[in-house]
């Protein structure tokens, strides 16, 4: 994933901070004891959100114990402990999703941009392997995921929603397979693909510049002038869709730190990385509003 799933830290208790920390360091402990000590550096904030989620709907965590950290072995952190397998099922989903991300980045990039990825790649494709075999159905989602993305993209007729759908589908296939029955199902899938939408969408926001210097696929560039607006909405039907299912389901626990991500810290992402863009296309249009005045 793409690390855009953030808490506002400022809306949160103190003691819902130190549980999602908690949440945090007892994922990058996990992937260090399922993979490599190398393996911490795909640790992100989506797949820590995967992780609390999980544990959120089975109410698997038991507690907190404070132990020295791995990559700073003066300092002791808090770590979450798990009853069953949500934090080993996150490290999978991140060696999963990081090495599809990987060999993405590889076939965008031109020989000599992608070195650094194909020297890499062994890596995480061992890591992803030890995780496929753990977790088929994960690995499963993501291999159809890059499958319809990269048909969508060579799609000359591609829409928005189509350019969308693979991802929000991915999210939405990984979260139904935590049901206990087909109406948490349901719900599951729904908030699984607005929550995919919005990761898809801020993503294409955030790469537009890059991607319009590159010449890489980007849905915003058939969008018109009007492109961030209509994105922006979309973000937000997509965040409202997510957080409507999401309410239909009974959370207890870090049902605070949930809250907050998605009323909270989403929209804040949004408005930071929404904002910036248009603001830069303003200054590129006055830019070009000027230099077309001083040429009369």
């Amino acid at each position: 994933m793409f690390g855009y799933i953030r808490i506002d830290k400022g809306e949160l208790l103190v003691r819902e901070y130190e549980a999602y920390k908690a949440v945090y360091c007892g994922l990058c402990r996990q992937m260090g004891k399922d993979y490599s000590f190398l393996s911490r550096l795909a640790l992100s904030y989506d797949c820590t959100f995967y992780a609390l989620f999980l544990m959120a709907l089975r109410r698997d965590c038991t507690g907190f114990e404070k132990k020295h950290c791995r990559f700073n072995p003066l300092k002791k952190c808090q770590f979450c402990k798990c009853r069953d397998d949500a934090l080993s099922k996150a490290a999978a989903l991140t060696m999963i999703l990081s090495y599809h991300k990987l060999d993405d980045n590889i076939s965008d990039s031109g020989f000599f941009r992608a070195l650094p990825y194909r020297l890499i790649k062994p890596l995480f494709s061992r890591w992803r392997k030890k995780a496929a075999e753990r977790y088929p159905e994960l690995d499963e989602a993501a291999r159809r995921m890059m499958k319809a993305q990269r048909e969508a993209e060579d799609n000359p007729d591609c829409t928005l929603d189509m350019a969308a759908d693979p991802t929000a589908a991915m999210l939405s296939s990984v979260l139904s397979l935590e049901a206990e029955d087909e109406a948490q199902r349901r719900i599951l899938a729904q908030t699984g693909y607005g929550i995919g939408r919005f990761i898809f969408f801020i993503d294409a926001v955030d790469d537009y510049k890059k991607d319009v210097k590159t010449g890489g696929f980007n849905p915003l560039c058939s969008l018109g002038e009007s492109r961030f607006e209509i994105i922006n909405r979309n973000l937000s039907q997509a965040l409202a869709s997510a957080f409507d299912a999401y309410n239909l389901l009974t959370v207890v626990d870090f049902k605070g730190i949930i809250d907050n991500i998605l009323l909270r810290g989403l929209p804040g992402v949004q408005a930071e990385i929404v904002g910036k863009n248009t603001e830069a296309s303003a200054e590129k249009a006055d830019g070009k509003d000027m230099k077309n005045e001083g040429s009369v």
